[in-house]
């Protein structure tokens, strides 16, 4: 995933929910005992509690509802597999070095805050280095001159090694997907080699960030979802008209690229009929996604899909569209769909020694015609030495791909540079009829893949509010029932015995009923309500007099006629976080009703 901003910029709402963040338990940087290292931050109780929530929504979505399996692979891998990906030689960010403080900093990002280049992540490095000179842009953290230093490419993969001694090279993964297509072989076999199947991974990857900013926005270990989903290019469809009505906001290339270029309000449907969305398969997850995003709390109003410009675009994506989110107007990638065809597998069949393809039965058997070639090895063997068994390779690739070669009295081969001729006749060749029930086939792939960290921020940012009640300010996050990491705080009104006995009941009530809630009896009502608002909790119980003196009359009333007490009569005060309301429901019902709202079955209002 890359990152595509404008020129970066702050305010009251970043700056203020950094510090809620870090206060109530969303996130901090780690290892502050030791004063910190960047790229690296901890999610405390209420976000990983968030960011657990986020996940569960994903996998719903993605994993479950849209019948795919899910895998956990390793999060260190050996050097084949990212020599074979093609992350050796092409995952690299820009790097400008200060000659004065010695800082590093991404050359793209200081040409894109100090300039109008909105895409410099797409120029090439000597466009770079002219652009930093003719506007003589500085050092960031020292203000030296940049004019003049080179631009290195640097490879974001963190190194390591595999075993003691002699020990075999490694890396941390940069992304989840390759630990999915290099179990290709296996995977297949359990969808029972049929196309299309899925298969998603929740976990972290690690890119050695030249400059991490922002937060959790940049970092340097994060945690993806990602789909790897595997199609026939020939024959699989999406089922396009499931969201053919779903309205996005798009951000296409050539409006990018025009003077008064902007974005454009369409439907799913309409944006593939007009060429906008070239694929439709990625135009299916882009409908399939936008909902979703809207179901876990991100502002529809600050949420667009953008193109990847073509020098933007990763080495094995034929097309990409980012999910973008506006923060501080700013707008950061959320996820990038892309369409990577065949080339993840081939180049994992290429550099292994297993098949990364699918057999794929024809309807009914088919007749053809096979050029094949059966060398004479008794001359191949003298003539070429320990060269004969790639002679032989060469024969077979060029009586696949061109008979003709073999019409005249000698066949011309290359090997390693060199032109070599062969006698027709000692190549074996010929043209056999052979009946076929099938052929194998590489898959394609169509990749959504997501960044739960910067999904995390978006969801705090976007539900971060401020208003007054009652006369004093408030702060409260308007997070979705869905994924607020506490649904509920039950409050005694005071610490009385008998109020935080039935507080305390509630609680395992609430707590049996698979509803995540915090008890809290510390200072007064109205504190209280605010440290919940303050961390995002829907629903907040309290416990009065009002419930004790029902619950001694059902006692009462028990006692005069021996009939079972009506704990229906028994209520408390449910109070709704976003405008603060207040209502009295029964605590028998009370369990079954705070989770038909968090399912979304139910409405406080209905109530």
């Amino acid at each position: 995933m890359s990152e595509h901003d404008t020129t970066e910029r702050t305010d009251a709402t970043t700056e203020k929910l950094v510090e809620l963040a870090k206060r109530r338990g969303y996130f901090f940087q780690s290892s502050g005992a030791y004063g910190g290292v960047g790229g690296f931050y901890t999610f405390g109780p209420q976000g990983a509690a968030l960011k657990g929530n986020v996940e569960d929504a994903w996998r719903d979505r993605f994993a479950v509802a849209e019948g795919n399996m899910e895998i956990d692979a390793p999060t260190i891998m050996p050097e084949p597999v990212f020599e074979a990906s093609g992350h050796l030689e092409g995952f690299d960010d820009m790097l400008v070095e200060c000659p004065d403080c010695g800082e590093s900093h991404r050359a793209d990002h200081v040409v894109e805050d100090n300039t109008e280049y909105e895409d410099a992540e797409s120029l090439p490095i000597p466009e770079v280095e002219e652009v930093i000179a003719e506007y003589e842009l500085v050092c960031p953290n020292c203000g030296a001159g940049l004019a003049g230093q080179a631009v290195e490419a640097f490879n974001l993969m963190f190194d390591t090694n595999i075993g003691p001694g002699e020990s075999q090279p490694g890396y941390l993964r940069p992304e989840t997907a390759q630990g999915i297509f290099v179990e290709f072989p296996r995977l297949k076999e359990y969808a029972r080699n049929q196309l299309p199947f899925g298969v998603t991974q929740i976990g972290r990857a690690y890119r050695n960030e030249i400059s991490p900013r922002r937060s959790i926005i940049r970092v340097r270990e994060f945690t993806q979802a990602e789909l790897e989903y595997f199609v026939d290019p020939e024959e699989d469809e999406p089922d396009l008209e499931s969201v053919a009505d779903v309205e996005v906001t798009l951000y296409p290339a050539d409006e990018q690229n025009a003077e008064d270029g902007s974005e454009i309000a369409i439907t799913i449907g309409e944006a593939v009929e007009e060429g906008i969305i070239a694929n439709e398969w990625v135009a299916y997850f882009l409908g399939v996604a936008k909902p979703w995003y809207e179901s876990v709390g991100v502002d529809m109003d600050r949420f667009r899909f953008r193109q990847h410009l073509s020098g933007e675009r990763a080495h094995y994506a034929a097309d990409c569209w980012d999910a973008e989110s506006e923060i501080d107007g700013n707008w950061i990638e959320l996820a990038g769909f892309a369409y990577r065809s065949d080339y993840d597998l081939s180049k994992h069949e290429e550099h292994s020694d297993d098949r990364f393809t699918i057999f794929k039965q024809y309807d009914q058997p088919k007749t053809v015609e096979r050029a094949t070639v059966d060398p004479d090895m008794s001359y191949l063997g003298p003539e070429f030495g320990g060269d004969a068994q790639a002679v032989v390779s060469e024969l077979e690739a060029l009586a696949a791909r061109d008979r003709s070669a073999f019409e005249g009295e000698t066949v011309e081969i290359e090997l390693e540079g060199e032109t070599h001729e062969i006698p027709a006749e000692k190549t074996g060749f010929s043209v056999e009829e052979q009946t076929e029930a099938g052929e194998h086939i590489t898959p394609h792939v169509v990749e959504p893949s997501f960044g739960v960290g910067r999904l995390v921020y978006t969801v705090l940012h976007h539900a971060y509010r401020e208003d007054e009640v009652d006369g004093e300010e408030r702060t409260y996050l308007a997070l979705e029932p869905e994924v607020a990491p506490t649904f509920v705080g039950v409050f005694p009104l005071q610490s009385d015995d008998e109020l935080v006995d039935v507080a305390q009941e509630i609680v395992d009530d609430l707590r049996e009923a698979g509803l995540s809630v915090t008890y809290d009896d510390s200072g007064n009502i109205g504190r209280r309500y605010r440290r919940q608002d303050e961390v995002g909790t829907p629903f907040c119980v309290t416990v009065d007099f009002e419930t004790i003196e029902e619950r001694e009359a059902q006692r009462a009333s028990e006692d005069a006629s021996g009939d079972e007490p009506r704990a229906e009569e028994t209520t408390v005060t449910v109070r709704e976080r976003d405008t603060t309301e207040q209502k009295r429901l029964p605590v028998d019902d009370l369990a079954e009703t705070l989770a038909a709202i968090r399912e979304g079955d139910l409405t406080f209002d209905d109530v």
